[in-house]
């Protein structure tokens, strides 16, 4: 089999310096395919942030309030909040890159992610080669053919409400995945999560949770080019607004075992974000905001059962840019790369780095859509992508998030 790496992007800094080899570029960031996974556990398994939010809400008044517990913990990891904020985040030093489930701390900085930094982006460095996949490993069906993704009609909103973009920084580089607003349990018609990937979040063994993680509903909605795109308001871009990252989960089996390359955790590669807007959002929930959630559906088909999938999201690297959303449609067959590891959906698809995260929707039983995946992995030619079927694990981690918040008005 073809050598395989991750599908988030990342960006080269001015100084000539890539910030991660696997990317192919995307807003803002280079992105490339690569074998990535997070895993995601169950009630007793999983791993989450903070004990509170750890980014500053939007209060009535419509300004940012950073919680005093947030300052807290920034204090007790040494760093003051005002010198995050001035650019403190940016020491990615291995002892101060905060790991465990309860270090995830996210305080908004105003305006951080606007147009330019969003929109930058790089072609991706050479490909990293990984081992091949042994035939072996548990149940693995014929490569699929590779199946052209289709441009998403614009305005992205009426095509694909649910869909949008997470940015975040890492040691390497500023960085972009794709991810989908899904519903929330404890607040029906008024949910604040988005599904991604779990190495979207954390990096897995090496590391720890990224920086400035946001979510962008229909970025770049009107569907617009990178040329025209060089001018774009932050409203043109990002017409739904700037969502922060309150609150990332994602798996004790992601963070003790994740890696770049060659599909550690892949089968459990997803995580779920609790999001608070860096502006006042006159009291609306991310779901009344986008006008849709997308119910996720744990217990969908096995493999060979489900007659078809759709995924979608931003591919970054080339012959993409990142700046349009795409999917693509297909019958999944079953890749394994871990013989003790659930068996992953595989489907043939052109798509690239940054469509990492993005959502798989299958229409269920009912007639109705339901994500029951996210793209994970994919060989560095493209071709077909990969994405773990969502089991008790991943509910777990989606119920813990959903709690957590439960709560809250």
């Amino acid at each position: 089999m073809r050598p395989i790496r991750p599908l988030f992007a990342a960006r080269r800094e001015r100084s000539g310096r890539r910030r991660i080899s696997p990317a192919p570029a995307a807003v803002a960031l280079a992105a490339a395919l690569a074998l990535t996974a997070t895993a995601c556990g169950s009630d007793d398994d999983t791993t989450a942030n903070a004990e509170t939010s750890a980014s500053p809400s939007a209060g009535d008044d419509g300004k940012i309030h950073i919680p005093d517990d947030v300052k807290q913990k920034l204090k007790e990891h040494g760093f003051d909040l005002d010198k995050w904020k001035g650019g403190a985040w940016k020491n990615w030093d291995k002892d101060d890159w905060l790991r465990e489930a309860n270090e995830y701390i996210n305080p908004i900085i105003q305006g951080l992610w606007d147009p330019d930094r969003m929109r930058k982006a790089d072609d991706p460095d050479k490909g990293v080669d990984a081992k091949d996949l042994a035939a072996d490993q548990g149940v693995t069906d014929q490569t699929p053919a590779p199946v052209r993704a289709q441009s998403v009609a614009a305005p992205y909103h009426d095509s694909a409400p649910t869909a949008g973009k997470v940015f975040f920084d890492a040691p390497e580089g500023t960085m972009v995945c794709s991810a989908t607003v899904v519903e929330d349990p404890a607040h029906p018609g008024k949910s604040n999560l988005v599904w991604t990937a779990g190495h979207c979040v954390h990096a897995g063994k090496k590391g720890g949770w990224y920086r400035n993680i946001a979510f962008v509903p229909a970025y770049n909605n009107a569907g617009e080019t990178a040329a025209q795109l060089v001018d774009a308001s932050r409203e043109e871009v990002a017409p739904y607004g700037v969502w922060w990252g309150d609150w990332a989960q994602t798996s004790q089996q992601w963070i003790e075992q994740g890696g770049e390359t060659g599909g550690q955790g892949a089968a459990y590669d997803y995580a779920v974000i609790h999001v608070t807007p860096e502006k006042g959002s006159g009291g609306k929930s991310l779901e009344e905001t986008v006008g849709s959630a997308l119910p996720v559906n744990f217990d969908a088909p096995a493999v060979p059962d489900v007659d078809s999938v759709t995924a979608t999201g931003y591919p970054a690297a080339p012959p993409y840019d990142g700046q349009t959303l795409y999917r693509c449609q297909d019958k999944p067959g079953r890749l394994s790369i871990e013989q003790n590891d659930p068996t992953m959906y595989r489907i043939g698809c052109t798509m690239t780095g940054g469509s990492s995260g993005g959502g798989w929707v299958e229409t269920g039983s009912d007639g109705k859509p339901a994500l029951v995946s996210n793209t994970s992995i994919g060989p560095v030619s493209a071709g077909w992508l990969a994405g773990p079927r969502l089991g008790d694990v991943a509910k777990g981690v989606y119920d813990a998030v959903s709690k957590k918040f439960a709560a809250a008005r």
